[in-house]
């Protein structure tokens, strides 16, 4: 007698979320490399923190009005979700879009992400580089959120990271393919769960939100105070 259960292709990760996940990855990564080098380097420094406020932007966004399992209130879980998750307890829906545990680092990595580009945003390296609304805080802010920015939000960035990356590892070890799912949208699911739309109308707004949160990344740049 055969037990196997059928597995169903479902769309989960629409392809603007997929688009955001990837191209978040590489401007946190000219953000450390930039940052590191420092110099005439910081220009890019500035110019992957503005792309990477831009994608914030859009995923609050989309996380209202995008695909179903992209949206925040798909993976917003009770304290005793997490709890029985954790005690192994977890329902077969967790296996659908983000799991309590990894919706937690969602949140968190959005969190913190906001955090960094906001105290980019008011830091000055006293050299040659400024964030254009330091000229809106008195110097104590300036000077605290230089700190942060340089001594704290960095290295916590980086231990979520690297959980990430654990949890990747974990979950490949388990027979869960996150990276692919997060490549094709795809995931193959024992329960029938509703698909993600993600079509051409879908895409073409997702495209029309990035535009408008360009734009006001964009004007947060032009903040800044004239160079004489």
């Amino acid at each position: 007698m055969n037990n196997n259960k059928s597995l169903t292709r479902v769309r989960v990760w629409d392809l603007p979320t997929r688009l955001f996940h990837w191209t978040l990855v590489v401007c946190v990564m000219g953000l450390a490399i930039s940052g590191t080098v420092g110099g005439n380097a910081m220009a890019w420094h500035f110019r992957f923190g503005y792309s990477v406020l831009t994608l914030l932007l859009f995923r609050i966004i989309w996380g209202l009005v995008g695909g179903r399992w992209s949206r925040f209130g798909a993976f917003i879980y009770a304290p005793q979700s997490v709890i029985n998750y954790l005690k192994g307890q977890g329902k077969p829906e967790h296996g659908v879009g983000h799991n309590p545990i990894g919706a937690a680092s969602v949140f968190a990595m959005l969190g913190f992400l906001l955090a960094q580009v906001g105290s980019g945003l008011l830091s000055d390296d006293e050299i040659a580089f400024a964030g254009p609304l330091t000229r809106f805080v008195s110097n104590a802010t300036v000077s605290l959120a230089t700190h942060y920015h340089r001594n704290i939000g960095k290295w916590v960035l980086l231990a979520l990271v690297l959980l990430h990356i654990a949890a990747i590892i974990f979950y490949l070890r388990c027979k869960h393919n996150l990276v692919g799912a997060m490549l094709h949208g795809d995931k193959a699911l024992v329960l029938a769960a509703p698909p993600s739309r993600d079509d051409t109308v879908s895409r073409m707004a997702a495209l029309l939100i990035v535009v408008a949160c360009a734009a006001v990344a964009y004007w947060v740049s032009t903040l800044a105070a004239p160079a004489f």
